[in-house]
């Protein structure tokens, strides 16, 4: 299996190289030359197998010889030992013909953790047997810091530096980055928002110079084995309600369309997925471009389902790719465009294709509170805002095929919002109740690249 880049300058690699590498030399994202097929016997075949199992036989044909069979069985094992569900992602039904997927199981209650867990494992065996040390860098917008550093803390192949934006996180999701001990890895605090962070990582990658300096790694959902790992759950959940017998449909709460993108992967393998449904909050480039066919950015706003705020949706690239016909050049243009103008319009060709796929909703403040207490009402599911956008959005998508809706983030990493929506208060699980007592350690920083980039080299 060879990798290419979505602007189509950088060189092909293979998939241990596109890993280690994260964002192409030329700025792009890392893609499969082309998409692995399973065919209904294959989808079939997965009922009632171990989360594990399931993630074997999806990510094979793209991991291809980097690991042996023996080695990656072994990976998986470890990456989801620490879940603290048997099945890993569970699905719960909360109406007749409609379910959550629960991508909350793992050690920082996100479902960043289904994908980042397994990149650990992944990076700690490379390197190993290399020899090789690298530096990983990753902006977030709440979750995906959180899991890198609780995937990565304590390895011994790398250092990690996360870039968050200041006082734009929960509370629980910036005491998860500030509190680990362990020497190798870092919680910066970036005045900007998560925009801004995402830039400076991006630039990072593009200055070769510094890139090789520190031997740059990204974990962010530029990194391609993240979304392969969280296609996983799409066909777990698929066939556990049917598939490929009959069809089933996802709404997935997104900013930065890595999940729903995964989505789109298991879509081009061969799962019978009716209809992908786009869920956004206030912060609503994703559901504007479905719209009108204009994707242009607005300023970020903050709101009660922080990892969704967000203005540049990065994987948003990689579905171009295929809507543009792989057409490097013409993908680059566009980047170009919205880097310089903030904004670019989709031909009409790729709006249709775009629309053919995929629909969208959006969900405002007070619809999300509102919808918190509904679902605590109708079905005594206590949900985070990012869940309650995606079952607004659902709710009012929904055809005839089963409804799943991706609950990417457990209840009590939002409990302010939580509380003033129902009047619960969720409770962290035992193993971090006393997450507020923990000391904190964190690096306040300039949203400058010169200033992050002197930071990380006089701290290694």
């Amino acid at each position: 299996m060879r990798y290419i880049s979505t602007r189509g300058q950088a060189p092909e690699l293979n998939f241990e190289e596109a890993m280690l590498t994260g964002l192409a030399r030329d700025g792009g994202l890392y893609v499969p030359a082309e998409w692995p097929q399973m065919s209904a016997d294959d989808i079939a075949a997965l009922a009632g197998l171990p989360y594990e199992e399931v993630a074997f036989r999806v990510m094979k044909p793209f991991v291809d010889e980097t690991f042996s069979d023996a080695e990656f069985r072994e990976i998986i094992q470890r990456a989801y030992a620490g879940f603290d569900h048997a099945a890993r992602c569970p699905m719960v039904q909360t109406g007749p013909n409609d379910w959550l997927l629960e991508l909350h199981h793992g050690p920082t209650l996100a479902f960043k953790d289904v994908a980042m867990q397994l990149i650990g494992q992944m990076f700690e065996t490379s390197l190993k047997r290399s020899g090789q040390r690298v530096t990983i860098v990753g902006a977030t917008s709440g979750d995906t810091g959180s899991a890198a550093i609780e995937a990565f803390r304590g390895l011994s192949s790398v250092d990690v530096f996360i870039l968050y934006p200041h006082g734009r996180v929960s509370e629980v999701q910036r005491r998860q980055m500030t509190t680990p001990v362990e020497d190798n890895v870092h919680a910066l605090a970036v005045d900007g928002d998560f925009d801004t962070c995402q830039a400076l990582v991006k630039d990072m990658f593009n200055d070769l110079e510094f890139r090789d300096r520190v031997r740059l790694a990204g974990v962010n959902s530029i990194n391609w084995a993240r979304v392969l790992a969280q296609a996983v759950y799409f066909f777990t959940a698929a066939v556990s309600l049917g598939a490929p017998a009959r069809k089933v449909s996802f709404t997935v709460p997104t900013g930065n369309f890595g999940d729903i993108f995964a989505g789109y992967v298991a879509k081009r393998m061969g799962l019978p997925i009716d209809r992908l449904v786009i869920a956004t909050n206030q912060n609503d480039i994703l559901h504007r471009t479905l719209q009108s066919g204009a994707h242009e950015k607005e300023g970020v706003a903050p709101s009660i389902s922080p990892s969704m705020d967000i203005q540049v949706s990065s994987n948003f690239e990689r579905l171009l790719f295929d809507l543009y016909d792989r057409e490097g050049s013409a993908i680059a243009q566009l980047m170009d465009e919205l880097k310089e103008n903030g904004q670019f319009t989709l031909s009409q060709g790729a709006l249709d294709r775009l629309r053919a796929e995929f629909d969208s909703g959006r969900a405002s403040e007070e619809e999300t509170l509102a919808e918190i207490r509904l679902m605590a009402e109708t079905t005594g599911h206590v949900i985070c805002p990012h869940c309650a956008v995606g079952t607004k959005v659902a709710r009012e998508a929904h055809g005839s095929a089963p409804m799943v809706t991706l609950a990417t983030a457990h209840a009590a990493k939002f409990p302010d919002a939580v509380e003033q929506a129902c009047g619960i208060r969720p409770d962290l699980p035992p193993r971090m109740a006393d997450l507020y007592e923990r000391p904190e350690r964190l690096t306040r920083l300039p949203g400058e690249l010169s200033a992050l980039e002197k930071h990380i080299e006089g701290t290694l």
